[in-house]
């Protein structure tokens, strides 16, 4: 297996070393060029053994700390801090996209409830009272009911003639 790991090395160490020298920029003295080759086949053993070393000695998952606990993330109801930046969001969509991360991504990474809200319960508040005053989510045809609280005092009208102050004197 070495043998065809050190051929492969020879082989992709020239090719480098082809490619470098048909560059038009690259100004090599021809007495240079094996040495350019040794140090691009050295360079390409070193990768080779790299590789090897950083797999055996990967871990599984990269450990993420918390920028804030979840207690602390959820104090405001206006705005959820961000556990990975520790900045104020009202929704962490596309903040999590950015990261590359799912909603389920970002609550497994952290440790988080399956109900870890993304969205601040203030925004999300405000975002359902917009949707009912414009009568969003009613089935066609029913009809908006108003009840006391809202319909708020009855309208004063005018009085009645029996009501009104007599012009008599």
């Amino acid at each position: 297996m070495t043998d065809k790991l050190n051929d492969d090395s020879t082989l992709l160490a020239t090719e480098l070393t082809i490619a470098w020298l048909a560059n038009p920029n690259t100004r090599v003295n021809p007495d240079d060029v094996p040495g350019v080759l040794a140090s691009l086949y050295e360079a390409v053993q070193n990768l080779g053994k790299a590789t090897a070393s950083t797999q055996e000695a990967a871990p599984d998952a990269p450990e993420h700390k918390p920028a804030i606990t979840a207690r602390k993330s959820l104090a405001d109801p206006e705005f959820i801090v961000s556990m990975i930046d520790g900045k104020k969001y009202r929704s962490l969509r596309r903040h999590l996209n950015a990261h590359g991360l799912s909603p389920e991504d970002y609550r497994q990474r952290y440790g988080l409830k399956p109900d870890y809200p993304m969205v601040a319960p203030g925004y999300s508040a405000a975002r359902r009272e917009v949707a009912k005053k414009l009568g969003l989510g009613r089935k066609p045809g029913t009809k908006i009911t108003k009840s006391a609280d809202q319909t708020g005092s009855a309208k004063r009208g005018r009085k009645a003639a029996s009501d009104a102050p007599s012009a008599e004197g």
